[in-house]
């Protein structure tokens, strides 16, 4: 848990590094179009799960969170206690990526406030340098909640260099889902060496480009957001939330 991008490269990368679960969630991807690559790529080798990572807040105050087993579309740009209120009501697993980093993450003091109403915390992510895995850790000692890693690979390389194995089987999307909010035992694990140490430092690297063209593109080129929740699919069903 979890990657951005997926196509045969990303699938045969995960089997290599003997991934059983990739769990799938693209930025500004509605979950109808996720959830029809998903299972696109799933096989009996693989099993594909789509969720999102919900940019919650304004640009200026960005928190996220990655909400997984969604059965219904849910925006982007929502208040952080509107989104979390509609993955409860979907009975989807809550989880706090990153915390503590930079200006798009829940902080300590937001995960003990909505700490009841959370799943699991990010403990490692390959994207992220040392001291930010530190604070990560940081924050799931202090809160007690379970822990996951994550490869959080935009990138094809870094596809499997963090993980979490649970201690019982996973069949389909559903039994992610309850292990997660059931809080089952599970390790987050990681490779190491000088090229682990690379890719991550690659891969956040690549957060200059996300926000420099990258944001230039989504902000000014592109258009509105296919998941603002201005966008005709959501029916203004999130109006009373949103913050644009």
């Amino acid at each position: 848990m979890h990657v951005k991008l997926l196509d045969d490269r990303v699938v045969q990368r995960a089997k290599a590094r003997g991934i059983d679960v990739l769990v799938y969630a693209p930025h500004f991807t509605r979950l109808p179009d996720i959830r029809a690559r998903a299972r696109e790529f799933t096989d009996e080798d693989l099993l594909v799960v789509p969720a999102r990572e919900l940019f919650t807040g304004s640009w200026r105050d960005r928190k996220h969170l990655l909400a997984v087993g969604l059965t219904e579309p849910v925006p982007d740009f929502v208040t952080l206690e509107g989104a979390i209120r509609e993955c409860e009501r979907q009975r989807a697993a809550v989880l706090v990526p990153h915390p503590d980093l930079l200006t798009v993450s829940l902080d300590a003091a937001d995960v003990r406030r909505h700490r009841e109403r959370i799943d699991a915390v990010e403990r490692y992510n390959a994207k992220c340098l040392p001291w930010q895995n530190r604070a990560m850790g940081a924050v799931v000692r202090e809160t007690g909640l379970p822990a996951f890693g994550s490869s959080y690979a935009h990138l094809h390389a870094t596809v499997g260099e963090a993980w979490t194995a649970f201690e019982r089987p996973l069949d389909d999307e559903t039994d992610l889902v309850r292990a997660l909010r059931e809080g089952v035992p599970r390790r987050v694990i990681r490779r190491s060496g000088a090229g682990h140490r690379v890719r991550g430092a690659v891969e956040f690297a690549h957060l200059a480009y996300e926000n420099t063209w990258g944001k230039v593109d989504r902000l000014l080129l592109s258009g509105m957001e296919p998941t603002h929740p201005d966008h005709i699919a959501y029916r203004g069903r999130f109006d009373d939330v949103a913050v644009y």
